[in-house]
């Protein structure tokens, strides 16, 4: 008798575990509306990823045809020009926004050009401060996902309690363990997203760096065409100047 119920406990033990039958789709509509916000947002943030790195390249913040002009016009001495051509809509860009900018600020400026390099330095930093914040985005939603993953799971548990205190007589433990299950499955949602958002987010401010520093030398270089031009800004040939009032004798 005694073999008996050991064959029988050794045959129970080696079938197999029932499968769970249970598709993608399956899981993801166990994760309710919770599980939805989360599937939104992490279309979202591929969208951003795939904007923010064809946007974050060197030929984009600064064109090849944008930083041949500029790089003639200053080699010529020719600001005026110059900054007309950084404010014509059809040449904005990273690089055109920051030579514009300090060359505006030159231009109405008592020391002119003697403070080119430092109103490039604070354009680049404001400009560069502009292009990071298109990361920002990805940042919050890698910080919300997980948390509305944890908000679902929550909510899924006090389900799972309220099943428990509702059910006349012992809970099975099967029925405790699926709802244990679909409260979990947020919170492996908000994970998915979050993981690589973070990751990629932390490339992009990476790169997004690296460009700044490329533009940079780039502005460097062209500041060095004007550095003997000292404190006098071009001024405009066709600007008359103002007459004097005749002096009564």
């Amino acid at each position: 008798m005694n073999d008996l119920v050991q064959s029988l406990a050794l045959f129970a033990q080696q079938q197999p575990a029932p499968e769970v039958d249970k598709s993608l789709y399956d899981y993801i509509a166990s994760g309710g509306p919770i599980g939805l916000v989360i599937i939104l947002l992490s279309f979202v943030a591929v969208g951003l990823m795939i904007t923010q790195l064809v946007r974050l390249r060197v030929n984009h913040l600064a064109p090849p045809d944008v930083r041949e002009n500029l790089e003639s016009l200053l080699s010529r001495g020719d600001v005026r020009e110059a900054t007309r051509f950084c404010e014509d809509p059809a040449n904005d860009s990273f690089l055109a926004r920051i030579v514009g900018a300090a060359l505006r600020r030159c231009a109405s400026s008592p020391f002119g050009f003697l403070e080119l390099k430092s109103a490039l330095e604070e354009a680049g930093q404001q400009e560069t401060a502009r292009l990071a914040r298109g990361t920002d985005t990805i940042a919050l939603i890698a910080s919300v996902a997980p948390m509305l993953g944890l908000l679902g799971t929550v909510v899924g548990m006090v389900g799972a309690f309220d099943t428990i205190s509702l059910s006349a007589g012992v809970t099975r433990p099967d029925q405790l363990a699926g709802s244990i299950s679909v409260a979990l499955i947020t919170t492996v949602m908000g994970l998915i997203v979050a993981i690589p958002a973070t990751a990629v987010y932390t490339y992009l401010r990476n790169r997004a760096e690296s460009c700044a520093e490329s533009v940079a030398e780039m502005t460097e270089a062209m500041a060095g065409h004007l550095e003997g031009r000292g404190a006098t800004p071009t001024r405009d040939p066709q600007r008359r100047p103002t007459p004097r009032p005749a002096v009564q004798a």
